[in-house]
C-alpha cells in the first residue's frame, strides 16, 4: 500500500505531466499547427512596414454597419497608406500577440487565408504600383510583382471595370490543407466561412475610413493564380476592390 507522501508526489507528477502536455497542444494548436506557416515561396521581395493600426475609430459598429453597401464606382483619389494599413489589420491583422490570435475568426486558429494587395498606378500614396503579400506577423508587405496589373485582373475578372478602377484590390487566397489536415473535408466549408469573415471585416473597415469596397467572385482560378504569381497551393477566393466612393 502507498503511503501517504508517495501518493502525494504520485499526484503532483501527474499533475505536471498534464499541464505539460495541455501547453504543448495549445502551443502546437496556435503557433505551430502543421501547415500553418505562410507560403511565402512567390513573396519573397522587399519587405515594406506598415503604419501601426488605430485601435479607435471615428464612426461606431453600429453606424458602419447601417451604411455599409457595395460600392463599385470610385473617384479615382488615392488611398492613404495608413488606411490601407487598417484595411490590412481588420482582415488579417493580430489582436492577440501572444497566442497570435487574428481580427477574424478561424476554425481552429487554423488561419488559412493569405491576404494579396494589387496595387495601382498612384492608387495608394506612398506605394509604388504593384502587387503585394500582407504578412499578419509584422504588419508588413512583401512585394511580388512590380507594375500595375489591375487590368489583367479585371480581364480574369470577366472585364469587371471596378476591378481595373479601385486605386486597391485585395484577393484573399486558401492554403486549404492548414484547416483540413484538422477537420478533414468538413475544413473547406471552414475556410470558405472564414473568407467572408475577412471580407466583412474589410467592409466594415472600409466604411468607417469613407471608402467604398465589393466583393468579387466571379473570377477565373486558374488566371487569377497566374496572375498574383500564387504558389501552387493557394486557390484565390475573393477580390475585393476599394476606393473612395464616386459622389
Amino acid at each position: 500500500m502507498l503511503s501517504r507522501s508517495r501518493l502525494l508526489f504520485a499526484s503532483g507528477a501527474v499533475a505536471a505531466l498534464v499541464l505539460t502536455l495541455a501547453a504543448s497542444y495549445f502551443s502546437g494548436f496556435y503557433t505551430a499547427f502543421p501547415g500553418r506557416e505562410p507560403v511565402l515561396e512567390a513573396a519573397s521581395g522587399e519587405m515594406i512596414k506598415l503604419p501601426p493600426h488605430r485601435d479607435v475609430g471615428s464612426m461606431s459598429v453600429e453606424e458602419a454597419i447601417a451604411k455599409r453597401r457595395s460600392i463599385r464606382e470610385y473617384s479615382g483619389e488615392p488611398i492613404l497608406l495608413e488606411d490601407l494599413s487598417q484595411i490590412l489589420w481588420a482582415a488579417q491583422g493580430i489582436t492577440d500577440p501572444k497566442w497570435g490570435l487574428r481580427a477574424a475568426p478561424s476554425a481552429g486558429a487554423t488561419y488559412p487565408l493569405e491576404v494579396y494587395v494589387v496595387v495601382g498606378e498612384g492608387g495608394v500614396q506612398g506605394l509604388e504600383a504593384g502587387i503585394y503579400h500582407y504578412a499578419p506577423e509584422e504588419h508588413s508587405l512583401r512585394l511580388v510583382l512590380a507594375g500595375d496589373h489591375r487590368r489583367s485582373l479585371s480581364k480574369a475578372a470577366l472585364e469587371q471595370a471596378w476591378v481595373a478602377a479601385a486605386p486597391v484590390d485585395l484577393v484573399l487566397a486558401a492554403v486549404y490543407e492548414r484547416t483540413t489536415a484538422r477537420y478533414g473535408e468538413r475544413g473547406i466549408r471552414y475556410v470558405h466561412m472564414e473568407a467572408g469573415h475577412v471580407c466583412e471585416n474589410v467592409y466594415l473597415q472600409a466604411t468607417a475610413l469613407g471608402l467604398g469596397a465589393v466583393a468579387v467572385g466571379a473570377f477565373s482560378d486558374e488566371e487569377a493564380q497566374s496572375i498574383l504569381h500564387l504558389p501552387e497551393g493557394e486557390k484565390p477566393l475573393y477580390i475585393i476592390p476599394i476606393g473612395h466612393p464616386r459622389r
